[in-house]
């Protein structure tokens, strides 16, 4: 009998096949199952599936989180293909990633953007977050330098910390970086790099490869911090990597190439208009015969020589390239994916300089059929090498005499015009090589215990290795001052860091006809170890000996510093629903942390929010242009404990000197057990509106945020020997503002596609109190009532008509416009607002997209470090504007070759500050798709993109977008062709 069934069922099973497009082109993960059926499939990368049917007549369902689902009868067919139309996707179908949970974007209580994959793949960048600059609102980010392998000042909702690099050598404001559930840590402290790349700041981003990066989440508010601790003080970022998706193989390839090219908004005299500078100097000065120092005027060099240095120096064209190859795919149970990548930029110096990165990436999930056990393994390797100059050259380019000689001899020699000329480029003997290499590895585990019950362990480390060197041999000098390989100098520094995260987790939900309840319970290890040491050498018998800094004649050390961090935190979620309209969130999460004396290592932080779902009411539910409609808001605190490491001990320092023979210890830094956490306090309330079917989306909100018991050098005595011990100041900081943003789709048919998102963002920064202000050297950077991001000027009130002088105003009245008195006028170099337009065409396989970031603000312009007028120094034609009788509104005072006391004091005037405010277009991209017909090759991309394209502003200055001193070389223009192959 058995037999006879079971040859029963084998005559009523069948196998359906087929393959599942979108607009021409396969679609990987679709879901295809069987109604009523356990049986289930996914389409692989190329668009297959086979699937085991039942029935006679089965119904077959085809699912895409992105896509319309379809419901087709198969009836005796044995092959079905079928084109999904794309859903369009309303603000309640979008998941967004929390961090400790999912949620879905209806639900979600606190302030959370994303940035898919879609929006930031295939962009000509070296790191992601030069990609959503303009995308998110009240996220300001900054690239500090068109250098490769550099650095990112990155705010969200503003700065809450006092404490910065310059004056604690720690940020306070740098928000938490997490990549597949691992902290990563800040930026990395480089020890060499001050010279080429700002700051010395290298950011932990650079070496993740943006075409793996799958989303970007940026945690905004307390609801979405709070369970991050005082890690989430100034916000965080969660980057997911690509997964393996769909059943069978499927390989991607993507090769691209571009150019960049320096954009440098300064038009500098040229050689007919600088010699009539020189020569009115001299003049003006009484000098009617020429020094013999003056070469560029005095027949030393040819006087109707021109060379634009600009051009000349940083014109170079920088090469861009990028190829990866990725293999993903799985069954219904497991996927994997399998990537490699390798990336290399050229500098716009030329000489061989280069930045070159390699990534593997490999991760694996497996869920068990009956959807209780889950497994999710990610690796990811990076290797970087970075070798620059030692020397950025933009400020150089921008002084030397438009006459000055040219570069080399006949012979390719550096010219050095018989000792008279400081040849620029011998710089490029002196570099910076920086090798990186980074581990990132994940596994997330996840076991449904009992129904509704699941128990998760998350694990994770991230281990980074840096070398970075220094050499400067004594060929970067002029030959005539006689210096040998006895002067060459070479550093060299190690840094390696590891740290580790385990975080065990128990969750639970509960779901009735009008309550839902989800509750989290977790805790988190993490431990960092750090180790630093460096040496300098002085001296070499030859050059070839200079990268071994044994062979040189005198060796320093530097210390050899080991350090330990230890963090440890309880945390927890209670979420409600009811009647799936009204939502309340509670997070809470008590931290400690081996940065505090014994005294102060706990805190607790936590957050409530709360959201109307008033689009679900009876009353609103049945109106037709309204889709969607949420109310929501949130309060909570969070913390700081990112002061470094043994900050409330008393720490030394290895000396460098000697005493007899005896190398003793110096101190560096002073006990303050007692400093206690950074606590900042959020608020905001937020209106989400959806209308005419999804097709605009509106979003305001409003926030502020108070941090206190600031964490800051408090100021001593010189007598004890350091300026200033950590302690918490009695200071307060307010940012609040405004967030909105505005996306929908404007045209859609079956051919055509137009969207478009506008974001817009208003900070207000404040220090509302600082006791003891005024006594303190702190009094020079701040003023209560005012922002953080000010600077105190002397007021120009231009020149005066008998002395051909600069006039400023003598507050004080005391005579003398040095005193510190004097510098009243408060100019804040903040932002006021950003943001960004960003629009997407498709016309069947072509697209089309532009994005368009502006942002107001003032800022320091070339004033604040221009040479003095009729130096032997170049400047820029704005220079030309020099008062006389005929131009009695001139902005400079009459050339001089004598020195200028009155510089500095311009320097530092309102003259150096002005509008810095810009619209760029940040970036363009043409695509075409080509459908074939091939069983190896599913379909190619072919696209053309463009970054920092063009810029409309009135800054005077090198670029608008802030750099630390307006030296460095400002981020490139970039043209980039390439493709993407599916098989």
């Amino acid at each position: 009998m058995l037999t006879a069934v079971s040859s029963n069922i084998k005559a009523q099973t069948r196998t359906i096949s087929g393959t599942v497009t979108t607009s021409n082109k396969p679609l990987s993960g679709v879901t295809i199952s069987q109604e009523g059926s356990d049986e289930v499939t996914t389409t692989s990368e190329n668009g297959t599936y086979t699937l085991q049917v039942s029935a006679e007549n089965p119904i077959l369902l085809f699912r895409h989180p992105d896509y319309s689902e379809e419901r087709i009868k198969a009836n005796n067919q044995k092959v079905i293909n079928i084109s999904l139309k794309e859903n369009v996707k309303g603000i309640e179908e979008v998941i967004l990633n929390a961090g400790y949970y999912k949620v879905r974007d209806k639900e979600r209580t606190g302030s959370i953007a994303k940035v898919s994959a879609k929006d930031i793949e295939n962009q000509p960048v070296n790191n992601v977050l030069s990609a959503i600059q303009g995308r998110i609102s009240g996220v300001s980010v900054t690239q500090n330098s068109g250098m490769p392998g550099g650095g990112f000042n990155i705010q969200i909702r503003g700065k809450n910390s006092l404490r910065t690099t310059a004056n604690s050598g720690v940020d306070g404001n740098m928000p938490l970086y997490v990549v597949d559930g691992v902290s990563i840590g800040g930026d990395l402290p480089s020890k060499f790099s001050g010279t080429v790349l700002p700051g010395s700041i290298i950011n932990p981003l650079n070496s993740i490869p943006v075409n793996n990066i799958e989303s970007i989440e940026v945690l905004k508010d307390a609801d979405a911090t709070a369970i991050y601790g005082s890690r989430g003080a100034s916000g965080v970022i969660l980057v997911t990597t690509k997964k393996g998706k769909g059943t069978g193989v499927g390989i991607t390839f993507n090769s691209s190439y571009g150019i960049s090219r320096s954009m440098i908004g300064l038009e500098m005299m040229n050689t007919e208009q600088y010699v009539a500078m020189r020569k009115q100097a001299f003049a003006n000065s009484g000098v009617s015969t020429y020094p013999a120092t003056a070469y560029d005027i005095n027949g030393t060099w040819d006087i109707n020589r021109y060379t634009n240095w600009s051009d000349r120096l940083l014109g170079n064209t920088a090469n861009f390239s990028d190829v990866s190859l990725s293999i993903k795919g799985g069954s219904a149970t497991t996927h994997f994916l399998i990537s490699y990548g390798h990336n290399e930029q050229t500098t716009v110096f030329g000489n061989d300089f280069g930045y070159k990165k390699n990534n593997i990436t490999a991760n694996i999930s497996h869920r068990s059929k009956d959807n209780r056990f889950s497994l999710n393994f990610s690796n990811m390797l990076g290797f970087q090498k970075n070798n620059i100059p030692n020397l950025d050259l933009t400020r150089q380019a921008l002084v030397i005499a438009p006459n000055a000689p040219a570069l080399y001899n006949s012979d390719g020699s550096l010219n050095w015009e018989k000792n008279t000329f400081t040849n620029p480029v011998a710089a490029f003997g002196s570099t910076y090589n920086n090798d990186n290499f980074q581990i990132i590895s994940s596994m997330n585990l996840s076991y449904e215990l009992f129904k509704g019950i699941d128990l998760r362990l998350n694990s994770g480390f991230n281990y980074q290795v840096m070398d970075e060197s220094s050499l400067i041999p004594h060929t970067v000098n002029n030959p005539s001052f006689g210096m040998t390989p006895a002067f060459s100098q070479a550093s060299k520094n190690h840094l390696d860091k590891l740290s580790f995260t385990l975080e065990p987790q128990m969750s639970w939900k509960f779901k009735s006809d009008r309550h839902a309840v989800e509750a989290l319970l977790g805790a988190t290890y993490q431990q960092d170890l750090g180790r630093q040491n460096g040496m300098r050498g002085v001296g070499f018998e030859s050059n070839i000996l200079i990268t071994n800094i044994g062979a040189a004649q005198t060796k320093t050390v530097y210390d050899q510093i080991d350090t330990a961090y230890r963090y440890g935190a309880f945390f927890g979620r209670v979420n409600y629903r009811f009647n799936d309209r009204y939502i309340l969130n509670v997070t809470g999460r008590r931290d400690g942390s081996s940065r505090f004396g014994p005294n102060n290592k706990f805190a607790n932080f936590g957050a409530v929010g709360v959201a109307w779902l008033f689009s679900e009411e009876s009353w609103l539910k049945d109106l037709s242009w309204l889709s969607f409609g949420k109310l929501r808001a949130s309060w909570g605190t969070s913390g700081s404990d990112n002061i470094g490491d043994y900050q409330y001990l008393d720490t030394y320092t290895a000396s460098t000197l000697q005493y007899n023979g005896i190398t003793g210890l110096v101190p560096s830094k002073l006990n303050n057990p007692d400093f206690s956490w950074e606590k900042t306090v959020k608020l905001e309330s937020a209106l989400e509106m959806a209308f005419f079917d999804n097709r605009l989306n509106l979003s305001t909100a409003f926030y502020r945020n108070r941090s206190s018991n600031q964490l800051i050098g408090y100021q001593l005595p010189a007598i004890t020997g350091f300026s200033s011990v950590l302690a918490n100041l009695p200071a307060t900081v307010e940012n609040r503002g405004w967030e909105i943003e505005l996306g929908g789709f404007p045209v859609r048919t079956k051919t055509f596609r137009w969207d478009s998102s506008f974001n817009l963002s208003i900070p207000k920064n404040k220090l509302l109190s600082f006791p003891g202000l005024e006594g303190s050297t702190y009094s020079n950077a701040y003023v209560v009532g005012e922002s953080t991001s000010i600077v105190k000027l002397y007021q120009l009130q231009g020149i005066d008509p008998a002395t051909g002088k600069y006039i400023f105003t003598d507050f004080n009245g005391d005579g003398k416009i040095a005193s510190p008195d004097d510098n009243r006028v408060v100019e804040n170099i903040g932002v006021r607002y950003f943001g960004g337009w960003n629009n997407t065409f498709q016309y069947k396989n072509w697209d089309f997209s532009f994005l368009f970031q502006f942002v107001k603000q003032k800022n320091r312009n070339y004033n604040y470090l221009m040479p003095a007028p009729g130096s032997m120094n170049n400047l820029p034609v704005e220079a030309l504007n020099v008062w006389s009788a005929d131009n009695p509104t001139g902005t400079y005072m009459p050339y001089q070759t004598a020195a200028n006391p009155l510089l500095s004091l311009f320097q530092s005037s309102t003259a150096s500050v002005s509008d810095a405010s810009f619209i760029r277009l940040k970036n363009v991209q043409l695509g075409f798709n080509i459908p074939l017909q091939s069983s190896m090759v599913d379909n190619v991309r072919i696209y053309l993109q463009g970054q920092n394209l063009v810029t409309v502003t009135k800054y005077f200055g090198l670029d608008p977008e802030f750099t630390p001193l307006p030296g460095f070389l400002p981020p490139l223009r970039t043209f980039v062709l390439g493709t993407q192959i599916n098989f």
